[in-house]
């Protein structure tokens, strides 16, 4: 990397955690309370070019090489995981429609979708079916007038008030990806409640009933749905939560080197105490190593090296198991305040544990890790 590069990753960094800490930090405790985070901060990351991170410049977008990428998604990672779940999904939406979209569905909503006037979303889990893509039962049929989709999908972050749905459905029985506005007859929308973390992400259950859309909302070609079009929308998903793992990791590390050094036990400041030293010492190193591992995968990655894709899964598996062990820690070092919403670390908590399960689940990053190690034994 040419020294150019690393200042200019430097300044984005830093740009990157000034704006989350003037407009999210001392906010996201209470959008996790009220389930949802407010359009004029949607407004004003649009407003910052951070919801076209990765979409070309010729369309209005920052076009973020990888690594700045994921300086991006630590520092929002750090201040609040709802509104980097929103970077995330939203960018697997925008990548999706560059890298397989038609000159004229590039043309009519990439721009769109850089400046944030459109909100894109990720739709691919179903209510049976969610790492096990091939169980997927939505589907198209197509038509004189266009496709019509029937079926369901669940969990769509930020479904609550995306605009555009970036749909897979079967067709002919082979997985298939749609766009579909969220004016579309048929498509109907239900706010999913009382979800364990990330809770301001806005997460949504939809339903296609005589769904009809246009002949052009195809995405690439009959069968590119989940082999080509998700699996490289959830390699730059897993890429972005292992970034944003670290920030959990990182917020979670400073919550209590703050705490620990202002509460006094048995005479005592905390960070006097050998074991809670241990524990610091866990999360300095382990923050440390994610974030090492984070910056790997987005070299490969930036490199064009095909090993980047299964250096982002060690990431995302190292970083995530990380954060929740940071954790739960951090809530047991504050103690009961760690147990109340008056104290940040309760939220950490939560919303790591979620990202063991989202975009592959620890156990399915176990057997593909662990796969990919045997084929390169000599055993």
């Amino acid at each position: 990397m040419s020294s150019g590069s690393a200042i200019q990753q430097l300044a984005g960094r830093e740009a990157f955690r000034s704006f989350a800490e003037r407009y999210i930090v001392h906010e996201a405790d209470r959008w996790d309370s009220e389930e949802a985070i407010p359009q004029s901060i949607i407004q004003q990351m649009g407003a910052e070019g951070y919801l076209g991170a990765v979409i070309s410049k010729e369309f209005g977008g920052l076009e973020l090489d990888m690594k700045s990428l994921g300086a991006l998604s630590e520092e929002m990672g750090r201040a609040c995981s709802s509104v980097r779940s929103l970077l995330t999904v939203h960018g697997m939406a925008s990548i999706a429609v560059e890298r397989f979209g038609t000159a004229e569905q590039r043309q009519k909503w990439l721009p769109l979708l850089a400046s944030g006037q459109t909100i894109g979303a990720f739709g691919l889990s179903e209510a049976g079916a969610g790492t096990d893509t091939k169980a997927i039962t939505t589907t198209a049929t197509i038509t004189e007038e266009g496709y019509v989709l029937e079926g369901g999908k669940k969990w769509i972050t930020f479904g609550q008030i995306a605009d555009l749905f970036l749909i897979f459905a079967k067709l002919d029985g082979e997985p298939t990806a749609f766009l579909v506005p969220r004016t579309t007859p048929g498509l109907s929308i239900d706010h999913l409640k009382g979800i364990f973390g990330t809770t301001a992400s806005m997460i949504a259950e939809l339903r296609m009933e005589n769904c009809l859309i246009p002949h052009e909302a195809i995405l690439g070609s009959k069968g590119l749905g989940v082999p080509y079009i998700a699996m490289s929308c959830l390699d730059y998903g897993r890429y972005t939560i292992a970034w944003g793992c670290v920030g959990i990791l990182q917020a979670c590390l400073d919550a209590c080197l703050s705490y620990t050094s202002k509460r006094e036990t048995f005479g005592t400041l905390l960070k006097n105490q050998q074991l809670i030293q241990k524990m610091i010492t866990e999360m300095t190193v382990n923050t440390k190593a994610a974030r090492l591992l984070c910056e790997d995968a987005g070299r490969l990655k930036d490199e064009g090296d095909s090993q980047g894709l299964l250096a982002t899964w060690a990431a995302k598996y190292f970083a995530s198991i990380s954060a929740t062990k940071a954790a739960n820690e951090a809530v047991q070092i504050h103690g009961a305040n760690g147990c109340s919403r008056d104290y940040p670390v309760q939220r950490y908590l939560r919303d790591a544990k979620v990202m063991e399960i989202i975009e592959g689940t620890t156990q399915m990053h176990e057997l593909v890790i662990s796969s990919d190690a045997y084929s390169l034994s000599d055993f």
